[in-house]
């Protein structure tokens, strides 16, 4: 399975009365704010880590196209630089296209903290027409795994 399915993980709870071992898991994830979001490997280690702050994030298998809408719309540089066009993006990675740049992270081929100059998180807004619920687990509220539909909701935030 390695190498060729990521998460999208989004933060969707804030930290009113969290415990710290889950503050410390959430912060090992980089998931510091509400609507942070992360690309990690599908690996046992980081499957372990979500179960545990489940309630606290939502999360699932992000596809190319959302992945590729994603880095267009919110990958930024270091000193929050957008990177929103091409130029920019061979700039700071040396890829041609965002395509392609999406389809080696998806495929584990690269990382993006190997790309020093590009933040690792990603700061999204709130979906549009909001959040079901944050108390209920998917699919009656958003919290927990959600497999692809997180593709839906991450359109709704971009």
């Amino acid at each position: 399975m390695k190498g060729n399915s990521m998460y999208a993980v989004i933060r969707v709870r804030g930290r009113a009365g969290t415990k710290k071992e889950i503050e410390d898991t959430l912060k090992m994830l980089r998931l510091k704010a509400v609507n942070n979001c992360v690309l990690v490997p599908e690996t046992d280690s980081i499957k372990g880590m979500l179960e545990k702050v489940k309630d606290f994030i939502t999360w699932g298998e992000i596809d190319l196209d959302t992945l590729v809408l994603l880095l267009k719309r919110r990958l930024r540089g270091l000193g929050d630089v957008r990177i929103d066009n091409e130029e920019k993006l061979k700039e700071y990675t040396g890829y041609d296209s965002f395509e392609q740049f999406a389809k080696d992270l998806i495929e584990g081929k690269i990382k993006l903290k190997q790309f020093e100059k590009l933040k690792k998180v990603f700061r999204l807004p709130p979906p549009s027409k909001g959040y079901k619920s944050i108390k209920l687990h998917y699919p009656k509220g958003d919290l927990g795994y959600r497999g692809k539909t997180i593709n839906e909701l991450l359109k709704r935030m971009l």
